[in-house]
């Protein structure tokens, strides 16, 4: 019923910027949170960043904060992640996760759909 693409990753040097996005398709959500995860090799994978699909509320990891912006488009339909000032340690495949029901996921166990993934490098 749910799919979630992700895009717009690849290889950015130190300091640059990338915007990934992620597109969602089929049924609409009554009520949701959209989210970001990356994975690092020999890493777990950790939250990056939320936003609630009526509110627009939204939360960061202290990591990113101030360089990562999650936002959604007016159909609500995508759902980007623009990263700026890159560094090398932001290097990961970056998830988008879907979250539908009430309340706010705080643990990536929480939330139903998952993207496929898609690698972000960040080169020195």
């Amino acid at each position: 019923q749910v799919q979630l693409v992700e895009s717009g990753g690849g290889l950015v040097q130190a300091g640059g910027s990338l915007r990934l996005s992620c597109a969602a398709s089929g049924r609409t959500f009554s009520r949701c949170v959209m989210g970001w995860f990356r994975q690092a090799p020999g890493k777990e994978r950790e939250f990056v960043a939320r936003i609630k699909c009526s509110s627009g509320t939204t939360y960061y990891a202290d990591s990113v904060k101030g360089r990562f912006t999650i936002s959604r488009d007016n159909a609500e339909s995508t759902v980007y992640l623009q990263m700026n000032s890159l560094k090398p340690e932001d290097t990961a495949v970056y998830y988008c996760a879907a979250f539908e029901g009430w309340g706010t996921p705080t643990t990536e166990y929480e939330y139903n759909y998952w993207g496929q993934g898609t690698q972000v490098t960040v080169s020195s």
